[in-house]
């Protein structure tokens, strides 16, 4: 949970680099450069028995692809919503992640999850819909993009789950920069324009390594928790976004956009105090189990020493 925690600290801030590039790069030259200094983070992970080339040569090419291809959706998605939209209102679109995560772990991954888990859920889908009021003000491109980063970045999370098992870290880590570089790259290439500024590397630089510092929490998250539960943290973004969208951007709420984010907020602490007792109760369970095989052992111990006494 701490480093999920750290994974969506990190996306809110590297999705305000992208906001501060608008009108200065290409969506998807932004995107590309975000691979590009994502590469930085690799000589931090890269264990003495790996080779970089184990970045393209996985064990397990399927999950390898499909991870490449969500992180390369939910990048060139994501900043061209951060463009168009106010942080909270693009983040409060993404916040349906845990929605689609939810769904797919229940029919990929066989996750058991309980009523009060689609509660929460459900409480999350009605905070968007009070942030977005569809029907009483226009939607544009910047919201379809949104809600397509929230679909791809649900698939990466199941993904990497899924691949949990892949013993290579570089090559579960390489799909996530890799698919950012080709994709966008490929993209980018009608549109492509040299950064002009030194300001503008700056932001390109906070805008990929603190992206590539997020993807590396996640996929190390996910390995240690189910990915329902790893996608709670993310209501915690909302406070980086309003925070960020306030002081930074000066783009005050409205009341309506405030109701919503404290929806919002309300589904994930709901989230959060259930998964608290429900481990709570496991931890209780398994330490009793613990003390009745230890009673259990004793007894049989002692019966031995009586039995092997009486028969002397």
């Amino acid at each position: 949970m701490a480093l999920a925690f750290g994974a969506y600290s990190a996306f809110a801030i590297s999705d305000a680099f992208s906001k501060l590039l608008d009108g200065s790069l290409d969506p998807f030259e932004v995107a590309f450069f975000g691979g590009v200094f994502g590469f930085l983070v690799l000589p931090f992970i890269r264990k003495s028995n790996e080779s970089y080339l184990d970045i393209v040569r996985p064990k397990l090419r399927g999950m390898w692809l499909l991870r490449a291809v969500c992180v390369f959706v939910a990048t060139a998605a994501s900043v061209e919503a951060f463009m168009l939209l106010s942080m909270p209102e693009a983040l409060s679109i993404t916040f349906l992640m845990p929605l689609f995560v939810t769904i797919l772990s229940v029919v990929l991954l066989k996750e058991k999850v309980t009523f009060w888990a689609w509660l929460a859920v459900a409480l999350g889908f009605a905070g968007v819909l009070i942030v977005l009021r569809p029907g009483m003000r226009p939607l544009n491109l910047g919201h379809l993009c949104a809600l397509l980063a929230a679909c791809a970045n649900a698939g990466s999370v199941i993904a990497y789950r899924i691949a949990s098992k892949e013993t290579v870290r570089l090559s579960l880590f390489g799909s996530s920069l890799m698919g950012a570089l080709v994709g966008n790259g490929l993209l980018m290439l009608a549109h492509a324009t040299w950064p002009s500024s030194t300001k503008i590397w700056f932001y390109l630089f906070g805008y990929g390594s603190l992206a590539a510092l997020g993807q590396l929490c996640m996929m190390l998250a996910t390995a240690r928790a189910p990915a329902n539960r790893v996608a709670l943290p993310q209501y915690s973004q909302m406070a980086w976004g309003v925070a960020l969208s306030y002081f930074l951007f000066k783009q005050p709420l409205d009341r309506w956009t405030f109701v919503g984010i404290a929806v919002l907020t309300a589904s994930g602490m709901l989230n959060w105090i259930r998964q608290r007792i429900r481990y709570e109760k496991m931890a209780m369970k398994e330490r009793l189990e613990r003390l009745k095989a230890r009673k259990v052992a004793k007894g049989n111990l002692k019966a031995a020493k009586q039995s092997a006494l009486s028969t002397r």
